[in-house]
Parts: structure tokens; sequence; C-alpha cells
């Protein structure tokens, strides 16, 4: 079965446990709608800006760390994806914002649906950390699924 609902969707991870449930929520409609999964990794390089380094190659090494971190948590979204029987999935690791980068990889890939989790932090915690589900929810063209990743927080 084919959905015209769904042909592009992003599943977009962390490479954490807390984005496990999202990413099989993703899957499985993938996999219902004969979608094409981009499994997208941000690079958070805004957060570089208040981490003082020195100049002898900290920042380098620091991101290229998190691109591998990244690479990696693609690639098991990809794993995990062919193991269900999805046929297209993309990997993508991008630099820059993590709710903007987002937005802007769903505006520029005509992407139906944005799949993510979230500990579902409430009060002081979502205050302090912020929340990229939250960002993304109140600013997209298109449905967001916000998955909890049912720990509790």
């Amino acid at each position: 079965m084919t959905s015209e609902f769904y042909r592009n969707i992003v599943i977009a991870t962390d490479g954490s446990e807390n984005t496990q449930r999202a990413i099989s929520y993703g899957i499985e409609i993938a996999k219902l709608s004969g979608a094409t999964v981009h499994a997208l990794y941000v690079v958070d390089t805004s957060s570089f800006s208040s981490i003082p380094m020195s100049s002898d190659g900290g920042w380098e090494a620091m991101f290229e760390i998190l691109r591998k971190e990244g690479q990696s948590a693609v690639s098991a979204v990809k794993q995990q994806g062919k193991a269900a029987g999805v046929e297209d999935i993309r990997e993508i690791v991008w630099e820059g914002n993590p709710s903007s980068a987002i937005l802007e990889f769903a505006e520029k890939n005509n992407v139906d649906l944005i799949v993510m989790g979230t500990l579902g932090k409430t009060g002081l915690d979502r205050f302090l950390m912020g929340s990229v589900a939250e960002k993304v929810v109140r600013s997209s063209d298109v449905p967001v699924m916000v998955v909890r990743s049912g720990e509790t927080g």
C-alpha cells in the first residue's frame, strides 16, 4: 500500500535512546506509505560559540567527533529501516541550529512529515534546556509527529 500523504518523511535523530521510539514510528509510517525516509542529524554548531577553546585544533576535533556521532546515528536509522522493509532511506548530517536546520531541510526537500522524539520535559527543565521539538512544531509548515521517549523525566 502506498499513500499520497507521505512521500518524504524526515526522521530527526540525535543518536540518543530518547529518539528510538520516534525512529520506530517514522519507519512504520514510511513502510505503510511507501515513503522515502530522510534520516537527519544536525551537528549543533550554535553551541560552539559558548564554549571557549584554544586555537590548537580544539574546535575541529570537537566538530569531527560530533560529525562521526551523527553519521553513526543516521546509519543506525538506515539499518533499522532496511530491516523493517523500507526501501529508500537517505542519511543526512547537517550542521547549524537543530530546529532551524530541521525546518530548512524540510522546506528544501518537499517533506510531508517530520518525526522526532522528545523527553517530554515540563516546567523549569524545559525552560532551561529549550525544546527543539517545540520550536519545530511552532514553526513548521508541514505536520510534525513528536514522540515521547517513554522515559519519565
